[in-house]
């Protein structure tokens, strides 16, 4: 059965009181939860890289304007720290927002792109979601497992040249919004992040080389015309699992996904890619 995903008008106080019940529940978890959170940092790299990747830093997005591009530089510039070199030994949990904190203009972050209900709008910490996003996608590569991640629910701009599948993205927002990735291996891994010009880099590293490969990849992708106008795009993620030598091991499903587009299906495309 395909969710419900026609737009629902809240006002100004409903969104209010909706986002401090969802942050308060959130902290009360963070304080009486049974998660062990990994907090333990190294400048020491573990040995093995398993997975590594790449994703632009600018990128050619309709009716957006270069400045908030730039200020997302800056925001990252900032966050990419606060993760870099976190241990995640076995056992414990990677926990986004538990590791960045709140971000605020104190801290450093300027006003950059958010997306808030399908639409473009500025806010502190703007263009996050590009690092959640590509830790999401790394770990997808890995013996880790991901335990809490949440889909964009608008699909805002047409793609082009796209090298992820639709839906391979996690977004956030502080701090109920979370991405949580827990380490039920018996081996301790490590997240590196740098950025350069041009790219955000990240890497997940491990005590011991990986025993599988994975590829990610898509079925059962459509587009269906909703009886009250509106369009929505859907898919279904599975990754193949293989031996070192090349073997087919398994097909894993990871996560299906249901987005609102905003934009007509028959538009033209433009370059964003993952």
């Amino acid at each position: 059965m395909m969710p419900e995903l026609r737009p629902i008008p809240r006002s100004p106080i409903r969104l209010r009181v909706g986002k401090w019940a969802y942050t308060s529940r959130r902290y009360l978890e963070w304080v009486f939860g049974n998660v062990t959170f990994a907090r333990e940092k190294s400048v020491d790299e573990l040995p093995y890289a398993v997975m590594r990747h790449r994703t632009p830093l600018v990128r050619k997005l309709a009716n957006t304007e270069m400045w908030l591009q730039r200020n997302k530089i800056v925001n990252l510039q900032v966050a990419v720290p606060r993760l870099d070199g976190i241990l995640l030994r076995p056992g414990e949990t990677f926990s986004y927002w538990r590791l960045l904190g709140k971000p605020t203009r104190r801290k450093g972050y300027v006003d950059g792109m958010i997306l808030f209900c399908g639409e473009v709008r500025t806010g502190v910490a703007g263009g996050l979601c590009q690092l959640s996003n590509l830790i999401y996608w790394m770990t997808l590569h890995t013996e880790l497992t991901v335990t809490e991640r949440h889909r964009h629910s608008y699909d805002v701009f047409p793609d082009a040249g796209r090298t992820q599948p639709f839906g391979s993205g996690a977004t956030c927002s502080y701090n109920y919004r979370d991405l949580r990735i827990t380490n039920d291996t018996s081996v301790t891994y490590q997240l590196r992040l740098r950025l350069d010009g041009e790219y955000l880099f990240g890497s997940w590293l491990a005590e011991q080389p990986s025993r599988y490969r994975y590829e990610v990849k898509e079925k059962d992708h459509l587009i269906t015309s909703e009886p009250w106008g509106g369009y929505i795009r859907h898919n279904t993620l599975y990754r193949d699992v293989y031996a070192l030598d090349g073997d087919w091991l398994r097909e894993d499903e990871i996560t299906e996904n249901h987005s609102l587009m905003m934009y007509s299906p028959l538009l033209g495309v433009v370059e964003n890619e993952s």
